[in-house]
């Protein structure tokens, strides 16, 4: 078994104040600049990366909540996606900073978006890798197959069918990774693109997401489930509203999250400095992470 990244603090909680916990763990220099990572679906606080060096060496301190139903964090009922800024600014309070960057990869690209619309004034800038981008936005899914897009609308128009979706694919998913959970990472390689299958050969990079999956489930499905009822509903704000700098990250292989969507993203949020990388995939920050923490601590504030 290939040891994976450790945290100087793992398995931390705070209590919030309608009384839900909410987990978190610490990386690199405790006392850097302030960074909080916000993981995919399904994902937790285990999920950034495997080398802790890189944040250390930049002087940053990296802090990676898990979202309401993923391992420490109790289950929020009906949240929303602008409900999440409040979290991170109860974990901020708590930890004592006052302003600080957010990242979020693939399904936690929309929670870093959330932030930079709802709490600028404690963001010194926002990344966004890999992310999705609202359903809603006809061109945001234009990179998707003809079959997907109808599906897409079909279940946007019928509210019922959001919940029904989410709670399939969550179940798919857990089933599938509690069976055999290297040969659903197989599985996964297989259908990737060249730059994603040579990341998911590497064993530090396996044995992450093998624990990772594990602690998103360690409560059950809900928090899988509700993730993706947020993604699918519409988000609540405009990204075009969005005030903070924002440096997205997007694989022009990308299949999970198609390239039309960082296009969409890119074009509508104002202040954004793009990086279109044609070769990469969805996981590229595994390629690309020392850059984009430096793109996020090299911003004023």
């Amino acid at each position: 078994m290939v040891a994976v990244a450790s945290p100087f603090a793992r398995d931390q909680r705070i209590r919030l104040r309608d009384g839900r916990s909410l987990g978190y763990a610490e990386y690199g220099d405790p006392a850097g600049k302030a960074v909080f990572f916000f993981h995919g679906i399904p994902g937790s606080r285990l999920s950034w990366h495997t080398d802790p060096s890189l944040a250390t060496s930049l002087g940053i301190r990296l802090i990676a909540p898990e979202r309401p139903g993923y391992g420490l964090s109790d289950f929020q009922p009906g949240r929303t996606l602008l409900d999440w800024p409040d979290d991170v600014l109860a974990l901020a309070d708590a930890l004592g900073l006052a302003r600080f960057a957010v990242v979020g990869v693939s399904g936690g690209g929309p929670y870093a978006a959330a932030c930079a619309f709802k709490i600028p004034h404690r963001l010194t800038a926002a990344a966004i890798v890999s992310g999705g981008a609202p359903l809603n936005a006809p061109a945001a899914v234009a990179g998707m197959s003809r079959l997907r897009r109808i599906n897409i609308a079909l279940v946007l128009k019928v509210p019922w069918l959001v919940h029904q979706v989410a709670r399939w694919e969550a179940w798919q998913t857990a089933r599938a990774v509690r069976r055999n959970a290297g040969r659903f990472l197989d599985r996964r390689a297989a259908r990737a693109p060249a730059s994603d299958r040579a990341i998911l050969a590497r064993a530090d990079i396996r044995a992450l997401f093998i624990e990772n999956y594990a602690e998103a489930y360690r409560a059950g499905l809900r928090g899988h489930a509700w993730d993706i009822v947020v993604f699918m509903r519409p988000w609540g704000f405009r990204l075009e509203d969005i005030a903070v700098p924002v440096h997205l990250w997007h694989g022009g292989k990308d299949q999970t999250t198609p390239l039309s969507m960082g296009q969409y993203m890119a074009s509508a949020i104002p202040r954004c400095r793009a990086h279109f990388l044609p070769e990469e995939g969805h996981l590229l920050r595994f390629n690309h992470w020392g850059e984009i923490l430096s793109a996020l601590v090299s911003e004023p504030g």
